[in-house]
């Protein structure tokens, strides 16, 4: 995978990278069905959500949907690829879009060391 912006990693719980000072209520990281890794986010990514309480809770809900395994808005072929990939080991790839949000992509890595969110202009 070819990042443009450069990943950071975000130590803390994602839930922490919005700081408009308020909690997000109601919103946590699941437990995942595969192994999620380190999680980045890109510069752009991060940066959103540090000021955006919406984007934030989307970026973690979209992580959570990501985790179970509902792959988001992508078509039949990388549906029926990300199920190969789960049984192979190959990388997984998932696409999120809300009304009023960008599209974020979030791509778990093919030895599930980590896993990126980014914007698609990012990749």
């Amino acid at each position: 995978m070819s990042v443009q912006g450069a990943g950071i990693l975000i130590p803390a719980p994602p839930t922490s990278f919005y700081k408009g000072g308020e909690e997000l209520p109601g919103i946590s990281l699941e437990p995942s069905r595969f192994p999620l890794g380190v999680m980045l986010f890109t510069r752009g990514v991060n940066d959103r959500a540090a000021g955006d309480k919406a984007f934030a809770a989307f970026v973690i809900e979209s992580l959570n949907r990501h985790g179970q395994e509902d792959w988001g808005d992508i078509c039949e072929e990388d549906r029926r690829e990300n199920e190969l990939s789960l049984k192979e080991g190959y990388r997984l790839l998932s696409a999120y879009q809300k009304d009023g949000l960008p599209k974020i992509w979030i791509i778990t890595e093919a030895d599930r060391s980590s896993t990126t969110v980014l914007f698609p202009d990012e990749y």
